[in-house]
């Protein structure tokens, strides 16, 4: 089993991630909270647990990890602090334990925050956030999934380098596309965009 680190874990989407690690054979998820009082829930569960804060020192978090997953969002209340330098800290940490992969929850439009009128700071902190972990010489992933729903997840999606187009996909769906790509050969350095779709997302992330 390898061990999954999954920043965010508290989040709507960074817990799915955690409950489809829970449930499988090859990953074993290690939950990273920012409080206390958030362990508990993980813990109750036999589910280990990892307490740092992406504003401050997260070089004690890749100690025995073999894969990470991005998951943590300031919520555009601090994205600079968060959305950006906490992922870089968290890919700094990972090159110096030689993390296996890092996949990165990223978002669509990130290559042109200047496009976006609310979401412009936010679209350029993971834009900086997604070339540094390129160029960090880590094996990574970057998801760029569209507008966020609470919907069920499908199973289903649309997946292209750049698919040209907005869309919307559930959180579900986003957490399977993360935990899939965790496997060592899919999408190994690539970036790619996701929204709703109409192919098995087991079929559009070949595991081979």
């Amino acid at each position: 089993m390898e061990n999954i680190l999954v920043a965010g874990a508290n989040g709507t989407t960074g817990k799915k991630i955690v409950e489809l690690l829970e449930s499988s054979q090859y990953f074993n998820p290690v939950a990273m909270v920012r409080k206390k009082e958030q362990q508990r829930q993980f813990e109750d569960r036999n589910i280990e647990t990892v307490l740092a804060d992406l504003e401050n020192d997260v070089s004690n978090t890749t100690k025995n990890i073999d894969k990470i997953i991005f998951a943590a969002g300031s919520g555009g209340k601090k994205v600079k602090e968060v959305d950006e330098n906490g992922a870089k800290k968290l890919i700094d940490a990972g090159k110096k334990t030689n993390v296996r992969k890092f996949v990165m929850l990223s978002s669509m439009g990130v290559d042109s925050p200047e496009e976006a009128e609310d979401l412009k700071d936010y679209l350029k902190a993971k834009q900086n956030a997604d070339v540094y972990l390129r160029e960090s010489n880590l094996p990574y992933s970057i998801v760029r999934p569209g507008a966020l729903t609470n919907e069920k997840g499908y199973g289903k999606i649309e997946l292209s380098k750049e698919l040209n187009k907005s869309g919307e996909i559930s959180r579900e769906d986003v957490a399977q596309t993360l935990v899939r790509v965790l496997h060592d050969s899919a999408t190994l350095n690539e970036t790619f965009e996701i929204i709703k779709g109409e192919t098995l997302i087991g079929k559009a992330i070949p595991n081979e």
